[in-house]
């Protein structure tokens, strides 16, 4: 899958390495014949090229970058409580990473990349879940499990800014559309009967 630059560095050789939005690295030579990018020798060349997509085979294999920062977890779900929005396609956020964590039972991670990602979760097991793509889970008995939220270029940010830009629920499935108090999907269902969400709805009016 393709993710943009967004900024650039050289590591220890040095040679140039572009940053991209999913926050993986990736080198970006000039070695003529077989590799023709002139444009990065140039702070120029490299200026105009931020926002330029690249293709991420780490995307593509699910693994997660370093460096990203802990959002929040979702609660804990089970096979009566899941919202019924994680088990059709659905997406993360840009800039947003998910990590499916199991406690109890098995569940089917799906991910429609090319190619596509199809694994069964045991009690322990986690899966990363990429920005932007789309995925489901499949439920294959009793099961508790939540889900991590990490986002890309937080690092650096105070304790306040990061509150102040999570007020939204940004890393939510569905780029906002999940409760981050109770976990329902915010597409017409209601909250759950003990969201604070709904305590304060009732209250304002």
């Amino acid at each position: 899958m393709e993710r943009a630059i967004t900024a650039y560095h050289q590591d220890e050789i040095p040679e140039w390495v572009a940053e991209l939005e999913c926050g993986h690295n990736q080198h970006v030579r000039h070695r003529p014949p077989f590799q023709l990018r002139a444009w990065i020798t140039e702070e120029v060349g490299r200026t105009a090229k931020l926002g330029m997509p690249l293709d991420c085979p780490l995307c593509d294999r699910a693994e997660m970058p370093d460096g990203l920062s802990f959002v929040r977890s979702s609660p804990e779900w089970t096979e009566q409580t899941v919202p019924q929005g994680l088990l059709r396609a659905h997406r993360l956020a840009p800039g947003t990473w998910g990590r499916i964590v199991v406690q109890i039972g098995t569940l089917r991670f799906i991910m429609f990349s090319e190619p596509r990602i199809e694994v069964v979760l045991q009690p322990g097991s986690s899966q990363a879940i990429p920005p932007t793509v789309e995925h489901e889970v499949q439920l294959l008995g009793p099961v508790r499990f939540t889900i991590d939220f990490l986002a890309v270029g937080r690092e650096g940010t105070s304790h306040a800014d990061r509150e102040d830009r999570d007020e939204g629920g940004d890393p939510a499935c569905w780029a906002g559309l999940l409760c981050p108090e109770c976990g329902a999907v915010l597409d017409g269902g209601a909250h759950r009967p003990d969201c604070q969400q709904t305590t304060q709805n009732r209250n304002v009016r």
